[in-house]
């Protein structure tokens, strides 16, 4: 069991040595991880092994790949969270789970992340995998680069600051 507190960097402490298919989370956690860190930023912390297993059925290639990026709202709305899929990520998106290409379109791997807007720039949980702190950039171009979204979801939250 995880200490209930956002995870950066998932090649790094326990969590890169835990399961998720046949691979570590480490190689393809991301989208697990950024709906373990999207929960826990709306207050309603789960253990990661659980959202994990919530998402088994979106595994992609046996978990080679992760899971499906269109798939993380049935992890969201099992656990409660209140969210909405969108297809562009606006201002008013205050907090958001994102999955991009890394580099080009379908040669390249995806990740994904949960991000949290602030007055300085958007915050971006598990930005690189060896990166242990959150990250800050200015615009969401710096985040995904000049791509449109594979797949976004907006995290609802009643709350103006969150301190996590």
């Amino acid at each position: 069991m995880l200490p209930h507190r956002m995870i950066n960097g998932q090649a790094m402490g326990r969590v890169s040595e835990m399961r998720y298919g046949l691979c570590h989370m480490s190689f393809n956690g991301c989208e697990v991880i950024s709906v373990y860190n999207a929960l826990l930023w709306q207050g309603r912390p789960q253990e990661l092994w659980e959202i994990a297993g919530t998402l088994e059925r979106s595994k992609v290639l046996l978990g080679i790949f992760g899971c499906s990026p269109y798939k993380l709202g049935r992890a969201l709305g099992k656990y409660g969270a209140a969210f909405e899929r969108i297809r562009r990520i606006t201002p008013q998106h205050d907090a958001f789970i994102v999955s991009f290409w890394t580099g080009r379109r379908f040669l390249s791997s995806i990740h994904t992340v949960f991000c949290v807007r602030k007055a300085t720039g958007i915050l971006v949980y598990n930005r690189y995998n060896n990166c242990p702190n959150v990250q800050l950039c200015k615009t969401l171009e710096e985040v995904i680069g000049r791509k449109r979204p594979i797949a976004a979801y907006w995290i609802k939250s009643d709350k103006k600051e969150n301190d996590q």
